[in-house]
Formats: C-alpha cells, sequence, structure tokens
C-alpha cells in the first residue's frame, strides 16, 4: 500500500532567490521588499541551511542539490512545483505559469532519482504550457496517497483539463473546488490551503467561499477517516496551511512548518498537532515574504522505493 509519509526528501539550495514578478501577478503572497539582492539570497540560503540540517538532525535523509547561476531561476527554492515522485515507480512533471520558472525542471535530478530509486516511467505534461494551461504538482494538488484521492483549488495555476490528465494516468479521485483569501483574491496554490497527514488534514475550511465544495471537500475527509484541523484565514495567511508530514528513518512522524506558522497557532491547536506528530519549525523569513511559499513549497518528496 502506498504510505503518506517518506523519509526521502528533495530540496535546492537557491543561488539566485529573488522577488519574482512572473509569478507575483497569480500569488498574493509575495510581498516585495527593499533589501538588495546578495544580502536577500544569502538570508534565503541561512534559512535553507538551517532547515535542511534540523531535518537531517532528526535522521530524516534529505537529498540537497545546489541551483545554478544561469539559467536564472529565483523560485527554484520551491522544487515541488515541477516534480512529483509515486510509489509506483512513475515520476510526473508539470507544466508551470511562469516562463522563468520552467528551467527548474533539472535533468540531472532525473537521473540521480533513476540511479538511486525505482524509477520506472516518466509522465511529462508540460506540453500543456503551450496551450496556457497549468499544473504545478503538488502545490496545485494535495495528494491523500492512502486513499488515492487528490484534492485541487482550481487557479490560474490549476487547469482543470491538465488536472484530468494528470487523473487518467495516475488513477485518483479529484475533489476540486475554489478558495480565495481575505481580500477575495483566489489563492494561487492548495497547498497554502490544505496539507494532508496520515490520519489527519490542516485545512482552512473558511477560504472555500462556496458552501457546497465546502461541504464537499469536508464530508470527502471525513469519510476518508482523517482527523480535520481547522485553521483560520489569517492562519492561512501566516502559511499555517503549508505543512508537511515527513517521518524519520525510524518511522516517527515529524510535522514541518515554519515559525510564523507555530506562533499563528492557539495552544489547542499545537497540543492536537503534537498528538499526531512531532512539530518541526524553523525561521523561513524572506523565503516566505518574498518568495511567498513556505516550508511544505521547499519540500519535494521522494516516494520512490529505494533501490
Amino acid at each position: 500500500m502506498q504510505e503518506q509519509v517518506t523519509s526521502n526528501l528533495l530540496m535546492i539550495r537557491p543561488v539566485n532567490f529573488a522577488f519574482n514578478r512572473e509569478t507575483a501577478s497569480s500569488n498574493s503572497f509575495q510581498k516585495q521588499n527593499d533589501i538588495n539582492q546578495e544580502a536577500l539570497n544569502s538570508s534565503a540560503q541561512e534559512c535553507f541551511d538551517e532547515l535542511v540540517a534540523q531535518l537531517r538532525l532528526r535522521d530524516i535523509n534529505v537529498h540537497v542539490f545546489d541551483d545554478t547561476a544561469e539559467p536564472y531561476t529565483p523560485d527554484s527554492i520551491f522544487p515541488n512545483n515541477w516534480i512529483s515522485t509515486h510509489h509506483s515507480g512513475k515520476v510526473m512533471i508539470y507544466p508551470l505559469e511562469a516562463p522563468n520558472r520552467r528551467a527548474e525542471r533539472r535533468q540531472d535530478i532525473l537521473d540521480f532519482l533513476k540511479k538511486n530509486y525505482d524509477f520506472h516511467v516518466l509522465l511529462d505534461l508540460t506540453h500543456f504550457e503551450m496551450d496556457g494551461k497549468y499544473l504545478e504538482g503538488t502545490g496545485s494538488i494535495v495528494l491523500d496517497r492512502i486513499n488515492r484521492i487528490a484534492y485541487a483549488c482550481l487557479s490560474s495555476r490549476t487547469h482543470l483539463e491538465v488536472l484530468k490528465a494528470w487523473q487518467k494516468v495516475i488513477d485518483y479521485e479529484l475533489v476540486t473546488f475554489e478558495a480565495f483569501d481575505k481580500a477575495g483574491v483566489p489563492v494561487y496554490h492548495t497547498n497554502v490551503v490544505m496539507s494532508m497527514g496520515d490520519t489527519f488534514c490542516v485545512i482552512c475550511l473558511d477560504a472555500i467561499t462556496d458552501p457546497d465544495q465546502r461541504l464537499n471537500v469536508k464530508q470527502k475527509l471525513e469519510s476518508s477517516g482523517k482527523t480535520i484541523m481547522e485553521i483560520t484565514m489569517d492562519q492561512m495567511s501566516a502559511f499555517a496551511g503549508n505543512m508537511l508530514l515527513v517521518k524519520n528513518k525510524k518511522d516517527k512522524n515529524f510535522l514541518v512548518m515554519s515559525d510564523r506558522a507555530y506562533e499563528s497557532l492557539t495552544r489547542k491547536q499545537i497540543d492536537t498537532m503534537d498528538y499526531f506528530a512531532e512539530i518541526l519549525h524553523t525561521d523561513l523569513g524572506y523565503i516566505e515574504t518574498v518568495g511567498g511559499g513556505s516550508a511544505r513549497c521547499m519540500i519535494a518528496e521522494i516516494h520512490l522505493p529505494e533501490k
């Protein structure tokens, strides 16, 4: 059976982390800052290194690849948008909305996975970029791998036609909805709204403004045996929905999030989450404010069987 959680992670250390103008129009979480480029990238590297160190300290296997100076990829720190891997041996690569993000897809990483894991087939959806239709990996799709259900918040980055093409080759049930932030702006990625655990789901149901869609999502989570941990709109804005459940080599679970997300939680929420997994949180500073993504966005899980 496919497990929800893995102890093998893939992360990309940035060299040109910056405010990406090509993504800002559809990501209301991004905020431009007047810090100079060198200092901004250095700060992002420090935050990145600390998160990696804390994961490794807990015996979680992190494969770190350095970004390259050329081509220019200011969002390379968020690899989960271009690749997903599956226990069946399938690897998917995805169509990305911003042209300067498409160069993040790297053959050397695919070669590494082929060498070290049971990687049987590459499924490439990038041709949809020519039609202006996108699906940004596990940013766009939050997977309940145990029950083979995919939750997707439709947006300019998550197109229903690409979702159906993905579903055809991966055979998951689709649950689609629309979500909005406090200003009524569509939420750019599903993994900002919700985080799937093995027996629980952290979700901002208030962001799903259509009552029928909200009820459908809630009932699907409940019927598949998930304990629902609701977060508020303010907590979603603090990236409390952008968590990731991982495990170490001894099968101990950890819920990874940023300091900002952790500090937004109530004592009761923290106690509830602690029941399911040990919380691991670090400062992700400018990565969140300038990049518009948090802990979950920085981690691409490797669900392929090890060789």
